[in-house]
């Protein structure tokens, strides 16, 4: 009976430990995102280009050899 209980609390323990970790990980990359696309807007930009497009040019000009 005590094996039982111990497996049932650590199965709650790992419950609560993989949601506390996935509602962390998301926080933390989209808190990267946010940031990502503001220095892309400010920087990197061109006249009437959207922070998307700006993205896709430059992983575009990444691939391609200098």
């Amino acid at each position: 009976m005590s094996k039982s209980k111990l497996v049932a609390a650590n199965e709650k323990i790992a419950d609560k430990v993989t949601t506390a970790f996935e509602k962390i990980e998301d926080t933390v990359v989209g808190s990267y995102t946010k940031i990502e696309d503001a220095f892309v807007e400010h920087y990197l930009t061109k006249e009437g280009e959207t922070v998307e497009e700006a993205k896709a040019r430059l992983k575009t000009q990444q691939g391609q050899p200098k």
